[in-house]
């Protein structure tokens, strides 16, 4: 086992990892930007350092220096988190040229499935299905994907070879506009990418996002941990996630984990992963596609920990060390729910709410978990992801698991910038949602409104200055007479009082 490993992130996930290697006894090393100084992660880690300005290129993106820090602190192994180098193939290669351990896949092998029209083609000799499209092993020419877009029959899908997070994606649903869209996708692929090209898909109008946990040692087995369901999205950003499918029957679910599992023995994956599909129901019968590969650990991994009782996090560690994984295949235990608790103005198209977070309060209860690189004083700012915490609830069954995740939100404290709190539970009480009809496009076909999640600033203004005007107050008794009048309270009456949650 390691002695010393390096966590290449920040925030909640630094954390995570943090905690992971303090239970396997691993001294944990941080590295920050000049942005995190303060950040509760820098402050748990064993040692921390800095790594430049608080842009990602000057710090989190920052190779040479990290691999500096590596050398400096003694570290063996270096755990990226996800996000920023987590799925680089170069900074996978640069860490085995330096001698230190990257904790995940093979540089080869992020490399393979990081271009999408690879990665299909491995699906199809591991006999995975994919969606009817064009995948050609060449930059293709505009003329040539109109031509396939014409057999495939529209609307299609064009996607970037080299895409991730909807950039460089179009649904097409016309042949007018097809070539216009084609130079803008291509566009945004190169700027985003720096690679144009593009491949096509059949559009499928209502699927659902269902996506298989895997894990894999460096000793030939693999295994999955069941599925998670992602549909509730917003701009091909995850917004709610959970485990098992409401959309599974048994023998569905054994199908779509048994097809990650050839397609991660096909390209020989190793350490954590996520194989993610698109699943069709129709009136004809449901099918499952193949649509990628995360070489890397989920946002949302805390759902499958919670079905499962596995730590991924330690596995990722462990399977980086050589152990082989002498793990049976868990039974999966309840309902789990996770959703993404985000510093955004739902009032103004959910744009970033930036500012500082001047009172924080999680609830402690039963079969709930945060997961949060903030604190009250922590600044939101416009270099980094704007989230706050992940709120994840489990129980014996998905509607008690709602409900103790409603519960949750409603009890959480997040105060100096506007949120997603309101908006997340609402979703939550969505009949469509509680009855589990979710699809991609499920936001925008149902409109989920709620009211603002934080007071107008002037009320939280006022009761500042109102605080010690009405603090109790006990003047001296005169003499020979009885003390004045106490002034009531509501602070004292009520014990603490809260803004934001009823």
């Amino acid at each position: 086992m390691f002695r010393t490993v390096l966590v290449a992130n920040r925030g909640e996930i630094a954390r995570r990892v943090i905690q992971a290697c303090r239970e396997l006894g691993i001294r944990a090393i941080a590295v920050y930007s000049e942005a995190d100084a303060d950040a509760p992660f820098v402050q748990e880690a064993d040692e921390a350092y800095l790594l430049g300005g608080a842009p990602a290129v000057e710090s989190y993106l920052n190779i040479p220096r990290i691999l500096e820090v590596a050398r400096q602190s003694g570290a063996e192994a270096i755990h990226p988190g996800y996000g920023f180098l987590s799925e680089n193939a170069d900074f996978a290669e640069a860490c085995a040229q330096a001698g230190v351990v990257f904790i995940g896949p093979r540089p080869e092998v992020i490399r393979l499935l990081g271009d999408k029209g690879a990665a299909k083609r491995a699906a199809l000799r591991a006999g995975v299905p994919i969606a009817p499209g064009y995948n050609p092993e060449h930059a293709a020419t505009p003329e040539e994907l109109l031509n396939a877009a014409h057999q495939i029959g529209f609307p299609v899908l064009l996607k970037a070879v080299a895409g991730g997070g909807g950039k460089g994606m179009r649904v097409v649903e016309t042949p007018d506009t097809f070539l216009e869209l084609v130079e803008s996708a291509a566009r945004e692929a190169q700027n985003a990418f720096g690679d144009p090209r593009l491949m096509l898909e059949r559009y499928l109008r209502r699927p659902r996002h269902i996506e298989v946990q895997i894990l894999a040692d460096q000793h030939g087995r693999v295994m999955h941990l069941y599925e998670r369901e992602c549909s509730i999205q917003r701009r091909y950003q995850k917004i709610v996630e959970e485990s098992p499918s409401p959309a599974l029957d048994a023998p569905t679910r054994t199908a779509l984990c048994d097809a990650a599992i050839r397609l991660a023995e096909t390209v020989g994956y190793t350490n954590a992963g996520t194989v993610e599909f698109l699943y069709e129901e129709t009136p004809e019968g449901c099918q499952f596609y193949f649509m990628e590969v995360n070489t890397r650990l989920q946002v949302e991994h805390p759902v499958t920990e919670m079905v499962t009782g596995v730590d991924l996090v330690q596995w990722q560690i462990r399977i980086a060390a050589g152990e082989r994984l002498e793990l049976a295949t868990p039974v999966q235990r309840g309902h789990a729910i996770e959703a993404r608790l985000y510093a955004e103005d739902p009032e103004n198209d959910f744009a970033p709410s930036l500012g500082t977070l001047v009172a924080y309060q999680l609830p402690h209860l039963p079969g709930v978990r945060f997961d949060s690189g903030v604190e009250a004083g922590s600044v939101i700012t416009h270099h980094y992801d704007p989230m706050i915490a992940k709120v994840i609830a489990h129980a014996h069954d998905r509607a008690s698991a709602i409900r103790r995740l409603i519960n949750a939100l409603e009890q959480t404290v997040a105060l100096g910038v506007r949120t997603n709190q309101a908006f997340l539970i609402e979703l939550l009480r969505h009949p469509a949602f509680l009855a589990g009809a979710l699809h991609t496009g499920f936001l925008q076909e149902h409109r989920v409104a709620a009211e603002p999640s934080q007071p107008p600033e002037g009320v939280l203004l006022a009761l500042a200055l109102l605080e010690p005007l009405t603090r109790s107050q006990t003047r001296p008794a005169a003499a020979g007479g009885a003390p004045d009048a106490v002034l009531w309270s509501p602070w004292e009456r009520f014990g603490r009082w809260r803004v934001g949650s009823g």
